[in-house]
């Protein structure tokens, strides 16, 4: 992978993305309430061009628009960070009718996306989750296709054409308000990764139903309960028994920017306390002419643009199709969100009790750092795909050196 440096043009749309995020964006995010969709930001999103690009661009701009954003107004990188992990594998895996019905209402703001995958016993271990997809039999009998009927449901007479999904997710994002979800739902019980299938399933389909969640992040968040919801071939997303697929693929490309988001934050902490050091006088000067305030800063600075590099580098891979993208992804969310957490926490510390008060940026940002160290895989998930994936390659060529 060749050597990374920002072109002036990106440089330039990230500043824009910063001004209209200040201007634009956060007078909207500060009328919405907290733990709901902020449907008026969404279409503030839209009619910016923000949410097409979620279909448009690599991930190197994905990256480039979550830390943009973050930067001035974590409410509005988080809308669209959700439109897009729940429209992603609709844009990746979905039929034309699937991309055509749902596609432009996300990118114009009026539909809400969502991704459920977690479950109360299955989050960071999502190959382990229960949803059950169970074979509709008595319909697809009464309900035989005609011969006008999608091919999706003659084209596999082998497997069923229908299913009814029981069980329930939670900690999803954008639940209960979404107007769709990308749902994975085991269709082959005891398979685990190999028997996952996502479905598309909107919102007022009968048995769904879902409650929201009381978070620390002001996030809309919440918990589905699905009483045997009817899902037809129609509805999948890929193939049958190869969602998890679906399920990483979409995590892959988001996890370097869940990295972003945090250095987004990370550097809105370190621009703070800079400003903050060199306003504040204590003990005869300024906060700054501190030896040990200076290194603390210097610290923060040092460890931001560390994390900024590498999450640069994992977009870079993941659009250049480099072979180690999991790797990649997973060491760069890893080092980014620990990363913010540290920044945000020493922010806090050398600002001192004015930051804890609410309203605060730093209050702000306490209580946005602590989620995506949790968020699509925790730092310990993180950890474990990175050996998994390092091992993997020492055998790999232990067996080709002996072959």
């Amino acid at each position: 992978m060749t050597a990374f440096s920002l072109e002036p043009a990106q440089l330039a749309w990230c500043a824009e993305l910063r001004a209209l995020a200040a201007e634009r964006l956060r007078p909207l995010a500060d009328k919405g309430e907290p733990g709901r969709v902020n449907r008026a930001l969404l279409a503030e999103l839209g009619a910016l061009g923000l949410l097409s690009r979620l279909f448009t661009s690599g991930a190197l701009d994905l990256c480039l628009m979550r830390e943009s954003l973050a930067h001035a107004c974590t409410e509005a990188e988080t809308a669209l960070a959700l439109q897009g992990l729940g429209a992603h594998p609709v844009h990746a895996h979905g039929t034309e009718a699937q991309r055509a019905r749902w596609l432009p209402r996300v990118s114009d703001g009026t539909a809400v996306a969502a991704f459920a995958l977690s479950e109360p016993d299955a989050g960071s271990d999502a190959a382990a989750l229960s949803l059950a997809a169970e074979p509709d039999a008595e319909r697809a009998d009464t309900e035989a296709p005609g011969p006008t009927a999608p091919a999706a449901l003659t084209a596999d007479r082998d497997g069923p054409s229908r299913w009814r999904l029981t069980g329930e997710k939670c900690w999803i994002s954008n639940a209960p308000e979404a107007d769709f979800y990308t749902v994975f739902a085991r269709t082959t019980p005891d398979a685990g990764a190999r028997g996952v299938t996502a479905f598309l399933v909107p919102a007022d389909r009968p048995g769904l139903t879902g409650t929201p969640l009381d978070m620390l992040s002001p996030h809309p968040i919440g918990a589905l309960a699905f009483d045997a919801v009817p899902v037809t071939a129609d509805d999948v997303l890929g193939e049958a028994d190869r969602g998890f697929r679906v399920a990483m693929g979409t995590l892959n490309l988001f996890r370097p920017s869940v990295g972003a988001f945090a250095v987004g934050m990370a550097q809105a902490a370190l621009d703070a306390t800079l400003a903050h050091t060199t306003a504040r006088t204590a003990f005869g000067g300024r906060l700054r002419d501190l030896q040990t305030v200076a290194h603390q800063t210097a610290e923060m600075a040092l460890r931001t643009e560390a994390a900024r590099l590498m999450v640069y580098a994992a977009a870079t891979a993941y659009d250049e199709g480099a072979p180690d993208v999991p790797r990649r992804s997973a060491m760069a969310k890893l080092l980014a969100t620990e990363t913010a957490q540290y920044v945000v926490d020493r922010a806090v510390q050398l600002h001192g009790a004015r930051a804890l008060r609410r309203g605060h940026l730093l209050e702000h940002l306490y209580r946005e750092v602590r989620a995506p160290r949790v968020y699509e895989g925790a730092s310990e998930v993180q950890r474990g795909i990175i050996a998994k994936e390092l091992y993997r390659t020492l055998d790999a060529t232990t067996e080709e050196a002996g072959t």
